[in-house]
């Protein structure tokens, strides 16, 4: 009984050591999250192979694994930059990017897990001092927001082209500008819309005139025509038929034989 625990000793002494190395072993990696594998004893990060995948894994105990999220990602900054004339104007935008899957070796070995803060800010912030200072607060405040959008997007991708990163989008999501130049462009833009809807009303009381005009023109048109056409033989039949549809009234009348005028009978009655 007395040598049993000496005999059990190397046993429980291998198996703890079993569990530390499994333990250093053992790598699960989640959803959304591939691995780097570091050789110690070899050429260190592994470059040419693609990354680990997400489950478990596992590796020699002397060799680490870099964990990377490889989900698109969403990075918010908020940045004073310069329009075209010098005034300060601040700019709220986001970024969607996300590694290069099959480049995250390269990526971790040449700009590691911060890559964040060293290339993708400064290209976004490099961008938009660049795109900004192209234009006036009176673009940024018009409909010209959506280009500089696109221009700032267009120009941080080039930026970080080989930098093993993707960018998804540049979203602006606010331009605060002072307040005495925001109120100075809004004074103006109700100017403008002033001036177009007075323009507006001008334009319909001009057609609303040359309407009268083709209308009166066209009724005068109409009577010339009418008046060039009753000659005196048409009036006399169109006389003698009214004459002889009253004679067919039944109302009572007196019919005088001979003639007015005009030549027609000259119907008189009590009615």
């Amino acid at each position: 009984m007395e040598k049993l625990p000496k005999v059990a000793l190397p046993f429980i002494i291998g198996a703890i050591i079993l569990v530390v190395i499994l333990a250093k072993s053992a790598v699960t990696i989640d959803s959304g999250e591939a691995g780097v594998l570091f050789k110690t004893f070899a050429d260190g990060v592994v470059t040419d192979e693609p990354p680990m995948g997400e489950g478990f894994h596992i590796v020699a105990p002397w060799n680490k694994v870099y964990v990377y999220e490889v989900r698109q990602q969403e990075l918010f900054e908020k940045m004073k930059v310069l329009s075209s004339n010098g005034l300060e104007i601040q700019i709220d935008a986001s970024a969607w990017y996300e590694p290069v899957y099959n480049e995250l070796g390269n990526l971790h070995q040449s700009l590691g897990q911060g890559y964040l803060q060293r290339v993708i800010q400064p290209a976004i912030r490099s961008a938009a001092r660049s795109v900004i200072g192209r234009y006036t607060p009176d673009d940024l405040y018009s409909t010209k927001r959506d280009a500089i959008q696109v221009e700032i997007f267009e120009e941080t991708k080039k930026i970080l082209d080989k930098q093993y990163v993707q960018l998804n989008e540049v979203l602006v999501r606010d331009v605060t500008l002072p307040p005495t130049i925001k109120e100075a462009i809004e004074r103006k833009l109700k100017q403008e819309q002033e001036s177009l809807e007075y323009e507006f009303r001008l334009e319909s009381a001009r057609k609303e005139a040359e309407k009268v005009i083709i209308e009166a023109k066209g009724k005068a048109e109409s009577n010339r025509i009418l008046s060039a056409s009753l000659t005196d033989k048409i009036l006399q039949d169109k006389g003698i038929e009214a004459t002889v549809k009253l004679s067919e009234s039944p109302n009572s009348k007196v019919i005088v034989i001979g003639s007015g005028d005009s030549g027609m009978p000259i119907i008189l009655g009590n009615q």
